[in-house]
């Protein structure tokens, strides 16, 4: 008769054969098919978010400007709108900013620029706008998202007719004579 600690050897290189496949080969494989699984699901999500509302009527957003203000994107039907989303820590934000403020200087009273903050803290929005100094309403989105316009990642600028058409959308920072090509289409 065989007595348990006589298999007991035997079965060590053999478990320690197991253990050293699971290591070495399964819980790699593991770990490869969920970050593929949750890459993909990651993807096909986003691209599903980010559609274009370019051609749509301007999403149902509120701002809440640092002064105090109530904007509502829906109720300024009627005057052409530059819409700007922007971050405290976006370098490219802080690189347009000037051209942004020197548009909105030189259409006062006949487009409508307004900046919507993204996912900052209070502290740091005062901060940047102490800084960058706009001379339009900005802050953060009290009702609705920057994700009913399909915004990625600040800076991202919308053009608005006075319809409330969307008619075109700049992703990146931008520049004078992008802003004036885009204006135009608005302006008239």
């Amino acid at each position: 008769m065989v007595s348990v600690a006589d298999r007991s050897p035997a079965r060590a290189p053999r478990s320690r054969l197991t253990l050293r496949i699971v290591a070495v080969w399964v819980v790699p494989s593991l770990a490869i098919a969920t970050l593929t699984a949750s890459l993909g699901w990651g993807l096909v999500h986003a691209a599903k978010q980010s559609t274009s509302v370019v051609g749509s009527r301007v999403p149902d957003l509120t701002v809440r400007s640092l002064d105090g203000d109530v904007i509502s994107l829906r109720g300024l039907t009627g005057t052409p709108m530059v819409v700007n989303f922007w971050a405290s820590w976006c370098v490219p934000c802080r690189q347009e900013a000037p051209v942004l403020a020197a548009a909105a200087r030189g259409t006062a009273g006949r487009v409508q620029f307004i900046g919507v903050d993204m996912q900052d803290t209070d502290a740091a929005a005062h901060s940047y706008e102490t800084d960058i100094q706009s001379p339009y309403p900005v802050g953060p989105a009290v009702q609705g998202s920057y994700h009913d316009f399909g915004v990625t990642a600040p800076p991202e600028t919308f053009y608005i007719d006075r319809r409330g058409t969307v008619v075109s959308r700049i992703i990146g920072p931008v520049d004078k004579q992008r802003m004036d090509v885009y204006m135009s289409q608005i302006s008239t």
